[in-house]
């Protein structure tokens, strides 16, 4: 670890040099106090500081305001002077190395170093140009909040702080990605929070050796409990009040600078079927949505592959009728029924996605009328037949209802392996992958808590919010094996001890 210098010029030598001169980051030479009897040294990265601050607070402080006889007291006291009697800002500490002075020199502080001092101090005027708070995209909501998360760490840790006033709602931060030095805060309940939960996340995320961090995501992948499951189980989210909810269920959310998405664990499978709104509508509606979410998981999963088997093998649990309908459909189609839904989804899969990278003005139009063009065109041309266009339609439009977009893509991912297995083996096939989908669930953990609680293991008072939704004054108790301590929703968190010492 490099020491500062006590020569101011070498010191500014050195920032330079180690920048490549970079134009972005300002070094500015003064002579502080009223006899203009120091040189000093402002260093700052334009663009992410609130320059307006600095002439205000620390240039006017520095220039005009000081007049402290320097010849006359030691560098501790002049250090000293400058933290806690001049420079009128909170957050304000000291200097003594160069690693320090860079990771405080692009996370938005100005530097102050003085000539003949082996100390500085580092200001906290982290700004600059900010999104706005504005409406969630993602998990839009009828009722609600609108606010989302932005891609400033501070930001959202405030929506947090605004929806839970308690002062056991703690904060800890830290940096990640040996070239990014990305800030990554971890946000819990002390007194509702799984303390062996807690220990986890901080294990995992100290574990981490990578040198950059752009996105939440990274972080995701490097934490999770199995990388090679096609389920998640790290719930993310855009919503404060959802993370707000999480937290007074015990869980622990980790936020990531320069992301508006916000990771959640431990997380179970059935959270990610559940919404905000289902909170915020009455209990009987909300349930019947959740079962609605239910049924359309099932649909986005098995519908081709059901198709696929009963019109292969299975003619027998078909309506004679319809039997009969379906047999003229395909008259003139030359491809078997697998390859028809293997088209179908596939074509299906390009159109969603050319849609989502299309510029916003043209891709939900262009998506839409492809969609329509070519299944009619490929009905007339005899290419597939027209009952495997509607249940390919189903199945996509059943796979919007599921509210997480992680969960959507392992139905879509999980959905052809279900349709090879019934093209070769039929209902037979789909019942043995079906089946080991639900072992493979079993077998996940996500943070030590299992997958698929509360279903397995079985607990009856977790049912009140898993597939139900019981009323708010039901709930009175939070998830068991998420939370081993107040777990009685009305008691609040055990106060922290005042230090006395």
């Amino acid at each position: 670890m490099n020491q500062l210098h006590a020569n101011l010029e070498e010191n500014l030598h050195s920032i330079s040099k180690a920048i490549g001169n970079s134009d972005d980051v300002v070094i500015r030479k003064i002579k502080i106090g009223k006899e203009r009897c120091m040189d000093a040294g402002i260093i700052y990265t334009d663009g992410i500081v609130d320059t307006k601050s600095i002439n205000d607070f620390i240039l006017e402080s520095l220039m005009i305001d000081f007049d402290y006889e320097i010849n006359d007291h030691s560098e501790m006291d002049l250090v000293d002077r400058l933290r806690d009697s001049v420079v009128a800002v909170g957050n304000i500490q000291d200097l003594n190395d160069f690693e320090t002075l860079y990771s405080s020199l692009f996370s938005g502080h100005v530097i102050v170093l003085m000539n003949g001092f082996k100390r500085g101090v580092t200001i906290d005027l982290s700004g600059g140009k900010d999104r706005e708070v504005s409406e969630a995209t993602q998990e839009t909501v009828v009722r609600g909040p609108r606010e989302a998360f932005t891609e400033s760490l501070r930001t959202n840790t405030a929506l947090i702080r605004r929806k839970i006033n308690d002062y056991n709602l703690w904060v800890e931060s830290k940096r990640i990605g040996k070239v990014t030095k990305t800030q990554v805060s971890v946000m819990y309940i002390k007194g509702i929070v799984n303390d062996k939960v807690l220990e986890e996340v901080r294990e995992r995320l100290d574990r981490i050796e990578i040198d950059g961090i752009l996105e939440s995501g990274y972080i995701e992948e490097l934490i999770e409990d199995k990388t090679f499951s096609p389920f998640p189980t790290i719930y993310n989210t855009e919503r404060p009040d959802v993370v707000a909810a999480c937290l007074l269920e015990g869980r622990v959310a980790i936020l990531v600078n320069g992301t508006p998405f916000v990771l959640v664990v431990p997380s179970l499978f059935t959270q990610f079927f559940q919404a905000a709104e289902d909170y915020y509508q009455r209990w009987d509606f909300s349930t019947l949505i959740r079962f609605l979410r239910l049924i359309s998981f099932f649909i986005a999963l098995l519908a081709p592959s059901i198709f696929i088997a009963v019109t292969t093998y299975h003619h027998e649990m078909i309506p004679t009728p319809l039997l009969i309908s379906l047999a003229s459909q395909r008259e003139g189609v030359p491809f078997p029924a697998f390859v028809e839904a293997l088209m179908m989804e596939v074509t299906f899969e390009i159109l969603r996605e050319g849609g989502i990278r299309m510029p916003r003005a043209i891709g939900q139009a262009v998506s839409i009328v492809g969609t329509l063009v070519i299944g009619t065109a490929a009905v007339e041309a005899g290419i597939v037949s027209a009952a495997m266009v509607i249940v390919v339609s189903i199945t996509a439009i059943a796979s919007f209802v599921v509210p997480s977009n992680n969960m959507g893509i392992s139905i879509r991912m999980i959905r052809f392996i279900f349709m090879g297995l019934a093209a070769s083996f039929g209902i037979f096939g789909i019942t043995a992958a079906f089946i080991a989908m639900i072992l493979h669930l079993c077998s996940l953990r996500s943070f030590g808590v299992p997958y698929m609680s509360p279903f397995g293991p079985f607990n009856v008072e977790d049912q009140k919010d898993s597939l139900f939704r019981f009323p708010h004054w039901g709930l009175v108790s939070r998830p068991h094996l998420m939370n081993q301590q107040n777990v009685n929703r009305e008691d609040s968190p055990a106060p922290t001890p005042p230090d006395n010492q």
